[in-house]
């Protein structure tokens, strides 16, 4: 039994690793107010957000990290498909650029970059990768 639980320990601390290593860049890019810095990670859903529509359209949500840090996710839908059936409580992956702002700071770029200039990136809701 104390091999099984150890394995489950060792196992639980190798899947949560990348998470929390990405909270702690985060962290460390909110607190000096940097920006353009390619994050990824994950958190849950605590607000869906009306579309801006001005301009290029972007699909807003704000997630909220296991550091409880929160960060707004501004995904633009003209060029990369919307996030269907997110909800408060979701789990959502993401990969983009941060700018830092008093709230927590915005991901955005989370989408293939036409021009193939920036950096990709990508949300992962429900199994699906949107990009």
């Amino acid at each position: 039994m104390k091999v099984i639980l150890s394995i489950c320990c060792v196992v639980f601390c190798l899947l949560s690793f990348p998470t929390m290593a990405d909270d702690v860049l985060l962290k460390q890019v909110y607190e000096p107010h940097q920006s353009d810095v390619q994050v990824s990670g994950s958190g849950n859903v605590i607000r869906v957000l009306p579309d801006d529509n001005q301009g290029s359209r972007h699909q807003k949500f704000i997630l909220r990290l296991q550091s409880n840090q929160t960060i707004l996710i501004s995904h633009n839908i003209d060029l990369a498909p919307r996030v269907f059936d997110l909800n408060v409580g979701d789990i959502v992956e993401f990969n983009g650029e941060y700018e830092w702002n008093s709230k927590g700071g915005v991901v955005h770029w989370t989408h293939r970059d036409p021009r193939d200039i920036h950096v990709h990136g990508w949300l992962k809701h429900n199994g699906k990768t949107y990009n």
